[in-house]
């Protein structure tokens, strides 16, 4: 196995696994990483691509007794069948855009300058809905109304621009319609479940020609530790948004964004 591929894999995966579920963007720290090793073009893309895999099965794991139970009531229960109606009214709005503007988004968005500015007007955003007089009604996913379901899948749309993140523009859409920072932070993990699974699947299967035989090792190798790493991360998130607001996660996106664009200008 080629060691340049092998120390990609590595990074890679610990870098999708680390900012997946936090509010500072997946993808635009592994196109930032990958410019930075010049790991770039069609496979390179595949490869994020299906890293992003391992993530996502992460939050399925960590909820998988709670997902079992909502497929076994479905049949019987309004509580199941709510929540599942939650999400798949979340999932809708970034999937209907998506599908509408996802060539033009590869073609002119995925670039160190404009994922740079994805960071600082992430941060602009997060220092914006912490500083509201914002009220929590809500501290619980199964409380969860269709309404409050619809205002984060209209706030997801955000994350359509690489840099700017799924994460961060689902939570702050949770707080803005009224649940507290967990049940935010949770509904963002569920709703996770279908926007990526389609996203990665849907992009998948236009790249996965780019591909080769020879790759499996050092896919396996950077989806398993995605996978680790972004279970780690979700435990961790929790604990964190029961006890801090996301100000932190703000100051470092508007650092690095700040560093990139200087770094980009100076070329």
């Amino acid at each position: 196995m080629d060691f340049t591929l092998l120390l990609h894999a590595l990074v890679l995966g610990i870098v999708e696994g680390l900012t997946e579920f936090l509010p500072v963007s997946s993808t635009g720290h592994l196109i930032l990483v990958s410019r930075l090793f010049g790991f770039e073009g069609r496979r390179a893309e595949a490869f994020e691509i299906f890293i992003q895999l391992g993530a996502i099965l992460s939050v399925a794991w960590e909820y998988r007794s709670r997902l079992v139970r909502v497929a076994i009531d479905l049949p019987s229960s309004p509580a199941a069948r709510g929540f599942v109606r939650n999400l798949a009214i979340g999932f809708l709005p970034a999937a209907v855009l998506g599908l509408a503007v996802h060539d033009a988004i590869s073609e002119h968005l995925f670039g160190p300058v404009t994922v740079a500015g994805a960071l600082v007007a992430g941060a602009l955003a997060i220092f914006v809905v912490e500083a509201l007089p914002l009220r929590a009604r809500t501290r619980a996913v199964e409380g969860v109304s269709w309404r409050q379901a619809l205002a984060v899948g209209v706030a997801q749309c955000f994350s359509l621009w690489p840099g700017f993140s799924r994460s961060a523009a689902t939570i702050l859409g949770g707080l803005g319609a009224g649940m507290d920072r967990r049940t935010a932070t949770e509904f963002s993990f569920f709703l996770a479940l279908p926007t990526m699974f389609a996203a990665t699947l849907y992009d998948l299967a236009k790249n996965r020609e780019f591909l080769e035989p020879g790759d499996a090792g050092w896919l396996a190798l950077s989806f398993a530790v995605s996978f680790l790493v972004a279970w780690a991360s979700i435990r961790w998130l929790l604990r964190f948004v029961s006890t801090h607001d996301l100000r932190p996660f703000a100051w470092y996106r508007l650092a690095l964004g700040s560093l990139v664009l200087l770094v980009m200008r100076g070329r």
